[in-house]
């Protein structure tokens, strides 16, 4: 099978083995709770759903647990029909149970172990290779994260085996650090009309534990087409204990049918998949505040549909396309130029190359406001202007294909933005930096023709200076050129003696 077929199946089997796990941590402190009770009591007591659901653990019904699956790795004959059942077909009927028996995992896990393409020896072998795998016994918390490690593990290696669809279901971790960092989503609601696997939510969430805050503080809010990819994303929030049910029911094309409507949003965070030509458009559609979106390019009706989806102090972060800064094409440029009159883009910020390790096209990040004055998200009056930081020189090559940000490039955006905003978090004062950042006036956003590349406004970084005078320096690395060429030319006669000695 190809990476897009094998990641359901080991990604599942990821699910129902932590969710066994934890239920089977539940079941061991309920036991030691009713120590010296009567074993009748307990034994009733242990098959309570209640007893685990109030504990926050997933109920487990008896066949549907990793012991019993693990014990008939093989198959075994329905005590019921005397049929033969495989594994596979165990597998199934246990996921059922479970999208039954728990109603935020309803539509949620994958069912189709049981198909023909799916060999069902190998599927055994990998199931007694899952059983020395342990998610529970050192603490609940602790085996979330565990096991919330361990699945980001397989999205990223899975989304790199696919190439470019693996794209649409996971964001590099760095860049969504990035824009976590940069919003600071303390509390309230946040969103993604894209959420593929929800990282944007998990990053959220890690963003408020590594600063000591309670992540139930954050309601989240999502819509996913794709199908798979919604399941996905709906086991990777429970995995992480994040209440996924305002992912909706099922998934859903977001500009046909907004499952969100009716709801304003503190947060938003995306990352669209760019330049597409087939979507729902629709002329009159309430959304397109500043202009309707070209018929073959969807990237200005996703920012307009995000700023649509922000309350009076909303923030929201997008990644785009770097052709979105510029373009003209289809309305687009009118669109930026209505946006910018309305003083709702807070920040542009062009990224460097190979961040998305399959996907080669540059991107930026569309940072919206909907207030820039004084007040809860910053202590500087920023109306009138837009902050531009040019990051492509940052971060440092994987391998040959993709780059990363350290901690400290991370936050060195990040505090760029805090700074330039008045954040209470922010350390040092902002400044421009020529080749780095720039606060630039709506004016002159104008006079430029409403580009927002920030290349064209944060300029050349200055030149380092040295204290050795110039005609010293003009002379020393004449000396060191002439050496250079010299080292060339006796190389040169080198080969060309080696390859005479081939004739």
């Amino acid at each position: 099978m190809d990476a897009s077929q094998y990641k359901d199946v080991v990604l599942g089997l990821v699910f129902l083995k932590y969710v066994s796990d934890a239920f089977d941590d539940r079941r061991a402190a309920i036991r030691e709770e009713l120590a010296g009770e009567d074993e009748e009591y307990i034994t009733e007591t242990l098959e309570d759903a209640d007893e685990y659901t109030s504990a926050g653990a997933f109920w487990v019904a008896p066949e549907a647990r990793w012991s019993f699956i693990a014990e008939n790795a093989k198959g075994r004959m329905s005590p019921t029909t005397g049929e033969h059942q495989t594994v596979g077909d165990l597998i199934d009927a246990a996921m059922r149970t479970l999208s039954t028996d728990n109603a935020s995992l309803e539509g949620t896990l994958p069912a189709n172990y049981g198909r023909d393409n799916i060999d069902q020896r190998r599927l055994g072998e990998l199931i007694d290779l899952f059983n020395s795998t342990q998610f529970g016994g050192d603490g609940a918390t602790r085996a979330r994260d565990l096991l919330g490690e361990v699945y980001e593990y397989f999205l990223d290696k899975f989304a790199k085996a696919e190439g470019k669809r693996g794209g649409e279901f996971y964001t590099p971790p760095v860049l969504v650090r990035t824009l976590v960092e940069i919003l600071e989503p303390y509390e309230g609601r946040i969103y993604d009309p894209c959420c593929g696997s929800g990282g944007m939510f998990v990053q959220a969430e890690k963003f408020l534990e590594r600063h000591d805050q309670d992540p139930t503080q954050l309601a989240v809010w999502g819509q996913e087409l794709n199908e798979r990819t919604w399941r996905m994303a709906k086991m990777n929030l429970a995995i992480h204990g994040i209440d996924a049910m305002g992912l909706g029911s099922r998934w859903g094309d977001t500009f046909a049918r907004d499952y969100h409507a009716d709801k304003q949003m503190d947060f938003v965070l995306a990352n669209p998949p760019f330049n597409i030509k087939d979507w729902a458009r629709t002329e009159d559609d309430a959304r397109w505040r500043y202009g309707v979106p070209p018929k073959r390019n969807a990237n200005y009706a996703w920012m307009q549909h995000i700023i649509s989806k922000l309350d009076v102090q909303g923030e929201a972060a997008v990644v785009m396309a770097n052709g979105t800064m510029a373009s003209n094409t289809g309305g687009e440029g009118k669109i930026r130029e209505a946006m910018l009159d309305d003083d709702v883009v807070s920040c542009v910020i062009a990224m460097p190359p190979n961040l998305f390790r399959s996907v080669a096209i540059p991107v930026c990040v569309w940072f919206f406001s909907m207030d820039k004055g004084i007040g809860a998200r910053g202590k500087t009056d920023r109306r009138g202007e837009v902050l531009f930081i040019d990051a492509r020189e940052m971060g440092h090559m994987v391998d040959r294909v993709e780059r990363t940000f350290s901690d400290e490039d991370i936050d060195t955006i990040a505090n760029t933005y805090r700074t330039w905003r008045g954040r209470e978090s922010a350390v040092g004062e902002y400044e421009d930096v020529p080749g780095f950042c720039k606060r630039v006036k709506l004016q002159e956003i104008e006079q430029a023709g409403y580009a927002m590349t920030p290349g064209r406004y944060v300029g050349a970084p200055e030149a380092e200076e040295d204290d050795e005078p110039i005609d010293e320096k003009i002379a020393r690395l004449t000396e060191d050129l002439t050496a250079a060429l010299d080292e060339s030319a006796r190389l040169d006669a080198v080969v060309r003696a080696q390859l005479g000695r081939l004739k």
